[in-house]
């Protein structure tokens, strides 16, 4: 994809479904009693990879205009083949939990970039819970569930991640007695809202989440809010051009979720939301943002956790601050589709940009000039998304190539941009 420089962005958008609440929402409807219809499901390949492995479990899925109706069932069938998860590690970690509780054996799969990422941190509890799961070379995919009876536990996850979260919350449904998990740090709680909205009792003190076995599902009728990581690139976009007006209707505002905007308001930018509503106890709101002058800012701690996906878009454009930004306590991101710390470094470097990478993080000066370059985006969908913004605001044009990983999780990305660019 060839990028050409812009002078602003402008207008208004309404972005596809919410990645993380389609995948729960699915696999949730999977086990769940009656036909679930969720209008605005995510358009992109990673919560496919989602609908295929419910359709291989015996759930039946249909797709038109839009919106997805599953019908589950409590009790799956043996898929005949490997699931194949694409590059989706929510699907085979949050999917695993599930998988656990089933009467059968079964395989997952994914691509070349999913093999190389660690499943340890899921297989621990859901052994200790009383499902056989094994790995390729330890904890890589494939994996092997032999699933069955399972017993409570109480768990504290090692790393703060909400996918190993869910995949104890889901085996717990199915499990005798109850199910505690504690986390280090607050994640994102789309699995508990889910779980509520689909007729399930949990509790929750602090950071433990305490889950009942045994309960029954109802199926829902949702719309799933806009997809705020989506929505980062948009706002960091208009965030550094001098005479922005963006609006992002119907965009998801979950308190785990936004503090994009925390960080986009202490760097200078001027936010504004309306019309808040809430979806089965999901914040949903219209997002208005505009330039201002941008100082600078240090992300680390529980605010990394909670920005882990938008983190690549929020390191690009530190070059157009005044003091730069700086990341810590992020070395996650060396273990997602790519080591997105040593590529962010990588690829600002190549545009001239001063920075310095560290093990957990990056630091990137302010009041830096970028040029346009060929982009590395390993075949990672957020560095291939976070570097055409940061191409907006180069001099000349860049070209990002790897640019249709982005389907990944966002296939009408480089369209609806384009749609706001102003050149």
């Amino acid at each position: 994809m060839i990028v050409r420089p812009a002078k602003n962005i402008l207008g208004s958008l309404r972005l596809p479904g919410d990645k993380s609440i389609s995948h729960r929402y699915a696999m949730l409807a999977g086990i769940a009693h009656g036909v679930t219809r969720l209008a605005k499901f995510s358009t992109g390949a990673d919560c496919a990879s989602t609908l295929s492995c419910l359709r291989q479990l015996g759930c039946t899925v249909r797709s038109e205009n839009g919106a997805v109706e599953i019908e589950g069932s409590p009790h799956w069938r043996q898929p005949a083949e490997s699931l194949d998860c694409g590059n989706s590690g929510s699907t085979m970690r949050m999917l695993s939990g599930f998988l656990a509780g089933q009467d059968f054996e079964c395989h997952l799969h994914g691509d070349t970039s999913l093999s190389r990422r660690p499943m340890g941190r899921v297989m621990a509890p859901l052994r200790l819970m009383g499902a056989e799961i094994t790995g390729a070379e330890g904890d890589r995919p494939p994996l092997h569930i032999r699933g069955g009876k399972l017993r409570a536990i109480e768990y504290t996850t090692p790393v703060a991640s909400a996918q190993v979260k869910s995949a104890v919350l889901f085996a717990g449904l199915l499990a005798d007695g109850e199910t505690t998990v504690e986390e280090p740090v607050k994640t994102r709680d789309h699995t508990e809202q889910a779980l509520r909205a689909f007729g399930a009792e949990l509790s929750r003190q602090r950071n433990r989440m305490t889950i009942c076995g045994g309960q029954k599902l109802q199926a829902i009728e949702a719309a799933v809010p806009g997809d705020i990581s989506s929505g980062a690139f948009f706002l960091c976009a208009a965030a550094i051009f001098p005479e922005s007006n963006l609006v992002l209707e119907d965009l998801l505002l979950n308190p785990t979720r936004a503090s994009v905007l925390d960080v986009l308001t202490m760097l200078g930018a001027r936010i504004s939301v309306i019309n808040l509503d809430n979806r089965h106890g999901e914040l949903v709101g219209t997002v208005k943002v505009e330039h201002g002058t941008l100082k600078g800012a240090t992300i680390q701690g529980a605010q990394s956790v909670a920005l882990i996906d938008e983190l690549p878009v929020l390191a690009v454009i530190g070059p157009y601050t005044r003091d730069g930004i700086e990341i810590r306590d992020a070395k996650e991101l060396r273990v997602k589709e790519s080591d997105r710390i040593a590529l962010v470094v990588k690829n600002l470097r190549a545009m001239g940009a001063e920075c310095e990478e560290r093990e957990d993080g990056l630091r990137i000066a302010g009041q830096q000039k970028l040029h346009g370059v060929e982009i590395d985006s390993g075949g990672d969908h957020r560095i291939a998304m976070a570097f055409t913004v940061a191409a907006l605001g180069a001099e000349g044009e860049s070209t990002i190539n790897g640019a249709e990983s982005a389907r990944i999780s966002f296939p009408e990305f480089f369209e609806m941009l384009e749609g706001v660019v102003e050149r």
